[in-house]
């Protein structure tokens, strides 16, 4: 009796070590919003880890996050790295600027899950206004994977984004309300 149960139980984690293989090895997590402004105006305030901080949910999700800044600050080299407890820790860099299209990051966590994402904030017309999508992609470790069975990480991070999005509209609307 104790073998059959045994050999129920490896069957079972097997099964469950196979669903979880078979889960997709990327993931793609993708918002967007139109802003009443010109990219030109929108730009500050993404290639910036400084600026990013005014509007990010990310930066205020742990009061007792610890930010540092290093490299120039904007722009290609521009970084910001972050110790959490609540929020893990990791590191944020600028590593393309095409100017008034899109600022593209390379988003390392090292704690609680290593891994290395790219971050990228594509400007473009539409209409009177710019459209302006945040999109984060990377590979699913096996870790990753298996929380995916049980957690809607797009879902999750998405609605984060959307946040994000809504305070750089109000922001950055604001902004080119006074300019004119």
């Amino acid at each position: 009796m104790v073998k059959k149960v045994a050999l129920a139980l490896v069957a079972v984690v097997l099964v469950l070590l196979v669903v979880v293989a078979l889960q997709p090895a990327t993931f793609v997590i993708e918002r967007s919003t139109d802003i009443a402004a010109p990219a030109a105006m929108i730009q500050p305030h993404i290639e910036s880890p400084r600026a990013m901080n005014q509007w990010s949910p990310f930066a205020t999700a742990d009061p007792e996050m610890k930010i540092a800044y290093a490299g120039p600050e904007a722009g290609v080299g521009a970084s910001s790295s972050w110790e959490s407890a609540q929020m893990g820790d990791g590191r944020m860099t600028v590593v393309a600027v095409r100017p008034a299209q899109e600022v593209d990051f390379k988003l390392e966590f090292f704690r609680p899950f290593a891994s290395t994402n790219r971050a990228l904030f594509t400007l473009a017309p539409a209409g009177d206004a710019t459209r302006v999508t945040w999109r984060m992609e990377g590979n699913n470790g096996f870790a990753a994977k298996a929380i995916s069975l049980v957690a809607d990480m797009d879902a999750m991070l998405g609605a984060e984004f959307e946040k994000g999005l809504a305070s750089l509209k109000a922001l950055t609307e604001a902004q080119a309300s006074a300019a004119r």
